[in-house]
């Protein structure tokens, strides 16, 4: 594939997602013996290449069927990210897809029998979702969509009139909030 010259850069898929853990051991036990992802990579380092900074951590990468990764950072210090108070606890989350409703439910059976405590199976109307947390507080999804291109081809073309709706309706309560 030849680069564009144009300026443009097209995203291509998700790389990884990292997010720090308090354990290496327990989130590896998570992610690898009851979600199924297997370890795949992990760097050990003293020196934070981005920064220069010293600071000992090991990096873990999870792998996911597509070729993306979740990953984690052991600091070393058994702490792990602390949630925003300012921000409800289901907002931030991480969501990841299944293959079907029967692994979806597969799923929700094989974390209950683990221990982990499950919401769900709720209907999005285009997906079918469970939520969990993992180790470390880390809010999970799993998901199976249930409608097809036409409903997101759909969903693309009404994209930019819904955000400019909310973005107008926002405007308009902060407006009338104000003394």
């Amino acid at each position: 594939m030849q680069p564009r010259r144009d300026g443009h850069f097209d995203v291509q898929k998700l790389n990884h997602f990292a997010w720090r853990c308090r354990d290496a051991e327990e989130t590896r036990a998570f992610y690898e013996d009851v979600l199924g992802m297997p370890l795949a990579h992990v760097v050990r380092a003293d020196t934070v290449p981005s920064t220069g900074e010293h600071c000992p951590y090991v990096h873990l990468f999870f792998r996911m069927r597509d070729g993306s990764f979740v990953a984690f950072f052991d600091l070393g210090d058994g702490r792990a990210c602390a949630p925003d108070p300012a921000t409800p606890g289901w907002v931030n989350h991480l969501s990841m897809e299944v293959g079907s409703i029967d692994e979806l439910h597969a799923a929700r059976r094989r974390l209950l029998d683990a221990g982990v405590e499950v919401i769900g199976v709720v209907d999005h109307h285009w997906l079918q979702s469970i939520y969990f947390h993992d180790p470390n507080g880390l809010r999970l999804e799993l998901c199976h969509r249930t409608l097809g291109q036409e409903f997101l081809d759909r969903c693309a073309e009404n994209a930019h009139g819904e955000l400019a709706r909310w973005t107008a309706d926002k405007r308009s309560a902060r407006a009338e909030a104000r003394p």
